[in-house]
């Protein structure tokens, strides 16, 4: 398993760097897992207070404890902890900053979704079938269902780059043979979280595998 890197630790959680591929849970099928892999390497059981898509890369919390766990998951759930993620996608966005606040259908019912967007760079990389534009996004969830941001930004038009599920899979081909891209650039690369009454920030720069646009 890649090591997984711990950028805060207390007596009720850590915040860690997940890397991308690595599934958050385990379960049939799933050979290596955060809370699996991460439990054995620090000889305790860690308990998972949110999730992260297998494919995203970037920032969670876990806690030490089903104690701690229970008042983490309330705290992210409460929206007092702000989750920053970058996406780099195939095409653009008609508006450079906006919100996107479209219901998203899980488990057969229809729950509401809202995204905050605003492009950081519009980039245009030249593919075998000519020149394609990309935009680098930075994205701030107020709701926090799964595939969110995945689904928001494919229904905008602007997919992101070597999403298996929601994406531009002409492009994700031509990315993966031309230029080597094979991990979906999604990351979350931002967490502010309420520590000691006050509210602290971690960050981390994109991960290798966004090049080049990191």
């Amino acid at each position: 398993m890649e090591q997984i890197q711990i950028l805060f630790e207390n007596d009720e959680i850590l915040v860690v760097n997940k890397p991308a591929g690595l599934a958050v849970q385990g379960g049939e099928n799933i050979s290596h897992s955060l809370d699996k892999d991460f439990s054995q390497a620090l000889g305790y059981k860690i308990y998972l207070v949110h999730r992260l898509d297998k494919d995203t890369a970037g920032l969670m919390v876990v806690a030490k404890s089903s104690k701690a766990a229970g008042k983490w998951t309330n705290l992210i759930g409460s929206k007092v902890v702000k989750k920053e993620y970058i996406a780099v996608c195939v095409g653009s966005l008609k508006q450079k900053k906006g919100v996107i606040d479209e219901s998203l259908l899980q488990h057969g019912e229809a729950r509401n979704a809202v995204t905050h967007y605003k492009v950081e760079e519009e980039r245009q990389i030249e593919l075998s079938t000519g020149p394609v534009n990309f935009s680098k996004v930075r994205l701030v969830l107020e709701t926090g269902r799964m595939h969110q941001i995945r689904i928001h930004l494919s229904k905008q038009g602007c997919p992101i780059a070597q999403d298996d599920q929601h994406g531009n899979f002409k492009v994700n081909k031509l990315l993966k043979k031309e230029l080597k891209m094979k991990k979906m650039l999604l990351a979350s690369v931002k967490l502010t979280i309420p520590l000691n009454g006050k509210d602290v920030s971690f960050e981390i720069p994109l991960p290798e595998h966004f090049a080049p646009f990191n």
